[in-house]
């Protein structure tokens, strides 16, 4: 099949403001060609509205109708992400008339992993059909739902990606890719064909709560006030014993199941420091997890520009730990680029997890696909 040019579009759970939309030219399998990227601020108010919807998201927790908040932030992301789209395609790319799809992730508002007897619920506010009509071209979203109604965990989904990227430089079981946004998760390919992915545990979302909470700011810019506290120690080993750590893959993770009051009664310092190490410790520990413990980590996301965090990764984890413009990846594309490929991959009913990587029962498609009322050409 020939590959036709993709926009994937990716707004993580830590709320940083941004959209991330990536192009590139894709058959859902290989990618011919990478197409431009830009972090696309959202505009004013947006994000403000996205907290309010994430925190009523968590009075709802799956229980009655939605909050009426859903509907205005859907409405609200929706036209966001969709001008952030367009202004991409028309003024850097081919295009509206050249676009073949687009890959909508949508805003995770709330995500809970499967137990034991109950199965699990995710829910990413994003009108796909809105969105086809706005740009007049196919729209794949909800790329979740369908692999959490059969068991799996519903996330991550960017390990098909990873491995992918991988396999392109010609490495196997000795690297593997960390994401860090709200929450950390990792994958890591066999050098054959097995890719195994899970969340390893909290990220971004802990430590820029904390901060915020302090009145320091939306993050810890540079890692400074990390760097200049110190690692509770007693409290870090205690919270390495909550038995998520030690329980198998696949496994997923909500932004609040570890929050920043992890850190409550410490200093702001010595509360970033401690979350930051609890980041790392966490990896390490999912590290020891896989068939085989990688010696690298190619490092994507919003976290790896946090230098306190990708030093911890060395001292706590013990890894090597490179970001990913380090071996010519883009760093803060990878994400958008992966619902890209996705998208091309629901076009053509093609799987978008499997068993290793969130827990599906089979390699399972899934996504939903909105035709635009009228086609851009």
């Amino acid at each position: 099949m020939d590959p036709v040019w993709a926009v994937g579009l990716m707004t993580g759970t830590v709320l940083d403001g941004n959209i991330d939309v990536a192009m590139l030219k894709t058959d859902g399998e290989t990618v011919a060609e990478l197409g431009p990227y830009r972090l696309a601020p959202y505009p004013p108010g947006l994000r403000d509205l996205l907290e309010a919807t994430l925190a009523e998201a968590r009075q709802w927790n799956f229980q009655g109708p939605d909050p009426a908040i859903f509907a205005e932030a859907e409405e609200a992301l929706t036209r966001a992400q969709a001008e952030a789209v367009r202004d991409l395609v028309e003024n850097e790319g081919p295009g509206l008339a050249q676009l073949g799809i687009v890959g909508f992730h949508g805003q995770t508002v709330l995500h809970r992993a499967p137990q034991s007897g109950r199965k699990g619920a995710t829910r990413q506010l994003g009108n796909g059909q809105l969105m086809a009509d706005l740009l007049g071209v196919p729209v794949a979203y909800d790329f979740r739902s369908a692999d959490v109604a059969a068991g799996g965990q519903g996330a991550p989904l960017s390990a098909i990606y990873h491995a992918a990227l991988l396999r392109g430089l010609g490495q196997g079981p000795s690297t593997a890719v960390l994401n860090l946004g709200g929450v950390a998760n990792v994958t890591w390919w066999d050098g054959a064909e097995g890719v195994i992915a899970f969340d390893t545990g909290p990220a971004n979302a802990p430590i820029n709560d904390w901060v915020k909470a302090q009145g320091l700011g939306e993050m810890d810019r540079g890692g400074v006030l990390a760097q200049s506290g110190k690692v509770d120690e007693a409290r870090l080993a205690d919270l390495l014993t909550h038995p998520w750590f030690a329980a198998p893959y696949p496994k997923s993770l909500d932004r609040f199941d570890f929050p920043a009051a992890m850190a409550s009664g410490l200093d702001p310092a010595d509360g970033a420091a401690t979350l930051t190490a609890f980041t790392a410790a966490a990896v390490g520990r999912a590290l020891d997890l896989l068939p085989q413990r990688p010696n690298r980590l190619i490092v994507c996301g919003g976290g790896r520009h946090n230098p306190a965090i990708m030093a911890a990764l060395a001292t706590r984890a013990r890894i090597e730990a490179l970001p990913a413009e380090a071996v010519g990846w883009r760093g803060d594309a990878i994400e958008a680029e992966c619902f890209a490929l996705l998208a091309k991959r629901v076009a053509r009913d093609l799987p978008i997890s499997f068993p290793t990587t969130t827990g599906a029962p089979a390699p399972m498609t899934g996504g939903r696909l909105a035709e635009p009322k009228a086609r851009t050409r």
